[in-house]
């Protein structure tokens, strides 16, 4: 298993719908961590490569409902 983590900026502050479609998206296989920053503006999501691409990993988040903006930013 290799993981990879990767930040999402949110296109706006993530409200209760954008909460629940973040929860769905930790029932996608091969995603092993999504975490809400407390400034509402962003996301983490920890993924396992030999599972996803991470252009996988961006259709799932929008497919899902999670406002993300398309360029992800290194996590540190």
């Amino acid at each position: 298993m290799t993981n990879i983590l990767v930040q999402y900026d949110l296109m706006r502050k993530a409200t209760d719908e954008d909460a629940e479609a973040i929860a769905k998206a930790h029932t996608v296989y091969g995603f092993q961590m999504v975490k809400l920053a407390p400034t509402l503006d962003r996301i983490t999501v920890q993924y396992d490569a030999t599972r996803l691409t991470e252009k996988d990993v961006e259709g799932w988040l929008i497919r899902l409902g999670v406002p993300i903006k398309r360029a992800p930013i290194p996590a540190y």
